[in-house]
């Protein structure tokens, strides 16, 4: 059985960082990409970043970049997210996930894309 186990969310001053980790399980993901979304109360789940397993391409949303860096742990299975410079809009629910689209395809960007797993969400709460 396919798991991903994020932790690391929590509250954090604007300014602030975070890192999210997301630990993987239940099978190979060595062509798989992972990544991460958000969802903010009243609005959409949106694409964050996301990281290709097997060779480190990254790809990041615009209002993430210079601020949020994707990186990952072959040995661990487990995927991350430094999060710097938090601003409360950043404030959410932060899903990882596993898709075999590349980083950078409609799987991951577009709002509703069909990723194939998730995992439960963990909260991240920047107040100003």
């Amino acid at each position: 059985q396919v798991q991903l186990v994020e932790s690391g969310g929590g509250l954090v001053l604007a300014g602030g960082s975070l890192r999210l980790s997301c630990a993987a399980s239940g099978r190979s993901f060595s062509s798989y990409s992972m990544g991460w979304f958000r969802q903010a109360p009243g609005k959409e789940r949106e694409f964050v970043a996301a990281i290709r397993w097997s060779d480190g391409i990254t790809y990041y949303a615009d209002s993430v970049k210079g601020r949020f860096t994707i990186s990952r742990d072959n040995a661990k299975n487990t995927v991350y997210l430094q999060m710097n410079s938090l601003k409360p809009e950043d404030t959410a629910v932060y899903y990882c996930a596993a898709d075999r689209g590349v980083p950078y395809s409609s799987n991951w960007v577009s709002p509703g894309g069909p990723i194939d797993y998730w995992g439960q969400g963990t909260q991240v709460t920047v107040s100003s």
